[in-house]
């Protein structure tokens, strides 16, 4: 075994997808790119379901309401995980260069 496999076997992936050696723009941006699919992810999905909710149930509740009240509390509480995350991964790989 050399030490490049040696090396890869101790690192830990997800679904294939490293999980050590990012940069410091590489973990702002993938944070930054996962609160943003979850808002539009979360948004997508509640506007479906307030969609069935108002014709169902012959309801009148304004669509703006998913973008305020389902995506966006999404998204900060996305942020804030994947920035402590991906911050404690960068921070893990600066301390394992030295």
């Amino acid at each position: 075994m050399t030490e490049q496999e040696s090396t890869t076997q101790r690192s830990g992936t997800f679904l294939g997808f490293p999980l050590d050696g990012f940069g410091f723009f590489t973990s702002i941006l993938l944070a930054a790119a996962s609160g943003f699919f979850t808002f539009f992810l979360v948004t997508a999905l509640s506007i479906f379901g307030l969609l069935f909710w108002n014709q169902l149930g012959h309801h009148a509740i304004n669509y703006a309401d998913t973008y305020r009240y389902c995506g966006f509390p999404a998204a900060v509480v996305v942020w804030i995980i994947a920035f402590f995350v991906f911050g404690s991964l960068w921070i893990r790989a600066k301390i394992r260069a030295r």
